[in-house]
């Protein structure tokens, strides 16, 4: 998870924090109710093939990985790491140009 300002989170999955623990995951919500952004690196366990034969498309017809985490939230199971280093993301022209930018840099150094 990635700590974002408000307006850009709404452009993520997002996740509820209390003492340590995620307590809620909300995919793109309009008004996000923290700024800490699912990041999109995932490990899962085998149980992850049991959960998406549950799993019902949503109104955008497609299933959510949202729905996943909040499965293995309710099962007690999912955790979380804080990234306090460099991300972005590559779904808009600027965060593929601040990826780029940045993986250059890395490069040259």
């Amino acid at each position: 998870m990635k700590d974002l300002g408000i307006e850009e989170a709404k452009r993520f999955g997002i996740a509820l924090i209390d003492k340590g623990r995620v307590t809620y995951v909300e995919e793109k919500p309009k008004e996000p109710k923290s700024n800490f952004a699912v990041t999109g690196i995932y490990f899962y366990d085998m149980n992850l093939w049991n959960i998406i034969r549950t799993l019902e498309p949503s109104d955008r017809g497609e299933l959510e990985i949202t729905d996943v985490n909040n499965a293995y939230l309710d099962n007690g199971t999912l955790s979380h790491r804080i990234i306090e280093e460099f991300w972005t993301d590559a779904g808009t022209p600027n965060s593929l140009y601040r990826a780029s930018k940045y993986m250059n840099n890395k490069i040259k150094s």
